[in-house]
């Protein structure tokens, strides 16, 4: 088996069976299994999944366990040379995959590899370009909301001036679209450290790659349709600010120096009334 496919599904029926789609046209001389991890999905989408796409390995987890655990639920079921985290609302070029598999295999000190993500019309989507790993100044400017006002303070966090046409190593790349070697989730025991329940997930694989003297590398040999946080939408920002800071929370526990955490928990409150009054807005 070449590569594991991993979709966690939460209720994305809607996103889902157009990307299984496209992974049947990307998958062209290639061995692959796609496994959907569903967290307690209720609108039917795993019945659509089982009919149209047979050969799918379904895992009914029950609950929203978080998008972490359900990834690792998949590792779990995988089988291939090469895992490959896939959000619901991406879309795969037919035969990228084969080609972004003969990448890795040509680049056998890469741990981690991902694709240029780009919007419908095929234009850079901004907000899926890799990331520098946090610093606890550009994450107190999230949180507190001053890149808002004070944009210029991400600059480094968020890779200014980055070349999306230049084939380069990078920090951290998004979970939506994760080309990782099995080998290395195997020798884990996990594909994400199961402190978080969602996001700072893929930051932390990243880290863990670099650890072990892999290499994580961006590379636009292929591209994939990205609908940036479309999953995520119909969850509350209050919740979703919730999660977020408690996962760069447990982030900076466990990579940083203990008071950095000590300041975001201290933010933290402060973080989320604001996300409430703008929300209300």
């Amino acid at each position: 088996m070449d590569v594991s496919i991993i979709t966690v599904n939460t209720n994305d029926g809607e996103k889902l069976l157009p990307q299984m789609e496209s992974v049947q046209r990307a998958a062209v001389n290639i061995a692959y299994e796609q496994i959907i991890s569903d967290n307690g999905s209720t609108d039917g989408s795993l019945e659509k999944v089982r009919t149209q796409f047979p050969h799918a390995i379904v895992i009914e987890n029950g609950k929203n366990i978080g998008f972490g655990a359900a990834n690792n639920a998949g590792h779990a079921k995988a089988t291939g040379e090469f895992i490959l985290l896939l959000n619901p609302d991406m879309r795969l070029e037919p035969g990228s995959l084969k080609v972004l598999v003969d990448w890795m295999r040509s680049h056998e000190d890469v741990g981690i590899v991902s694709p240029k993500l780009v919007a419908q019309d095929g234009s850079i989507q901004k907000d899926a370009l890799p990331r520098r790993f946090p610093g606890l100044l550009d994450q107190l400017a999230i949180v507190l909301k001053l890149s808002h006002v004070f944009p210029g303070l991400l600059n480094r966090y968020v890779y200014k001036g980055f070349d999306p046409e230049k084939e380069q190593d990078v920090d951290s790349v998004r979970g939506s679209f994760l080309l990782l070697r099995k080998s290395i989730a195997d020798r884990l025991g996990w594909i994400f450290d199961p402190r978080y329940f969602i996001w700072f997930e893929d930051v932390d694989i990243c880290r863990e790659v670099k650890k072990m003297g892999f290499r994580v590398v961006y590379t636009p040999i292929i591209s994939c349709v990205d609908y940036v946080g479309q999953t995520f939408k119909r969850f509350p920002s209050v919740q979703k600010q919730q999660w977020f800071t408690k996962s760069m929370i447990a982030y900076f526990a466990k990579w940083e120096a203990p008071w950095k955490a000590v300041v975001l928990r201290i933010a933290r409150p402060v973080g989320i009334v604001l996300t409430w009054i703008h929300s209300k807005v």
